[in-house]
């Protein structure tokens, strides 16, 4: 999902961007997808529980060499296997190429297919604008005086200044920091005075930033969707949108996010978590989304939420 999807998807302006910002009430959003399993390998090679770590990191580096667009992958600790995660665009060939590249560590793969196709999220909603695309703002952070907001990298790639409106008369400030692919943030600072900026997700006052862990309760917020919660599934997921646009370290989750979403805020009560990236599916049927960890991106940036 930046909020992109797995595959781009061209924004208000023709030009394919990453996500949404939304301003002054920070928000975000993903794609959930209701996933299925099936089988990686035969049945008479079953996924081992107690697959080693080196077996693991050679199916993660096999499975990112297949290079096959509409995956996503991260380890379960719990069942010790690489749990792969397919969208609709991937075909049966895909897979067995997969299985292939991975060889004879593919009893480790667990394969779950997700209706609908990854991708990066970029319409709708309240956003700020950039000259081609729009995006959902994730929070705003400062330095000293000095304030930012933060979103998507897919979304502050390639963009200059950015705008409150979609006639792009009301500027809010430049880009001044863009990390994507790898990574996913970008940092824009408030240069107008008028705009407002305060600390918060909606109504929600966010007040510090922690680190995602399995089965935390989480909610995301996003110019499209609005508010919607779920829990992390997963972590340091690689994600792979296609076109060499692959990111790493990404939270896995089950909150659904659509086009425009993309940037926004994944928060656990007043604690900042993650910035919407990607995914598969819509706020209907579900989907599997996955956030870049704000923790890393505040650091990148020597920024503080307040």
């Amino acid at each position: 999902m930046r909020i992109k999807r797995i595959t781009p998807h061209t924004a208000a302006g023709g030009r394919t961007a990453s996500g949404r910002i939304r301003l002054i009430a920070v928000s975000a959003g993903l794609l959930a997808v209701a996933a299925f399993t099936v089988p990686a390998a035969s049945a008479d090679d079953p996924a081992p529980a107690g697959d080693s770590v080196t077996r693991l990191a050679q199916a993660r580096a096999s499975v990112l060499e297949a290079d096959v667009a509409g995956t996503a992958w991260h380890v379960d600790t719990d069942s010790g296997t690489l749990v792969v995660t397919a969208d609709s665009t991937v075909s049966s060939s895909d897979l067995a190429h997969i299985k292939k590249t991975v060889g004879t560590n593919v009893g480790a793969l667990r394969i779950e297919r997700t209706p609908g196709k990854l991708t990066r999220l970029i319409s709708g909603g309240d956003a700020i604008y950039a000259a081609d695309w729009r995006c959902s703002l994730g929070f705003n952070v400062r330095s000293g005086s000095t304030y930012y907001m933060l979103t998507a990298g897919h979304c502050t790639d390639g963009a200059g200044t950015w705008y409150t409106n979609s006639s792009r008369t009301n500027a809010v400030g430049p880009t001044v920091g863009s990390n994507f692919p790898v990574n996913d943030y970008g940092l824009v600072r408030y240069t107008n005075t008028s705009v407002s900026h305060p600390g918060t997700v909606g109504s929600q006052d966010i007040t510090s930033a922690v680190n995602a862990t399995i089965g935390m309760s989480v909610s995301r917020r996003g110019s499209t969707t609005g508010t919607h919660s779920g829990s992390v599934t997963g972590l340091n997921a690689t994600v792979n949108y296609g076109g060499g646009d692959v990111v790493y370290g990404m939270i896995r989750t089950n909150v659904c996010a659509e086009p425009g979403d993309s940037g926004g805020p994944l928060y656990s009560g007043s604690r900042a978590v993650g910035l919407t990236s990607g995914g598969s599916g819509n706020c209907s049927v579900g989907g599997v989304t996955f956030f870049q960890p704000v923790v890393e991106a505040l650091n990148a940036y020597g920024v503080a939420v307040y």
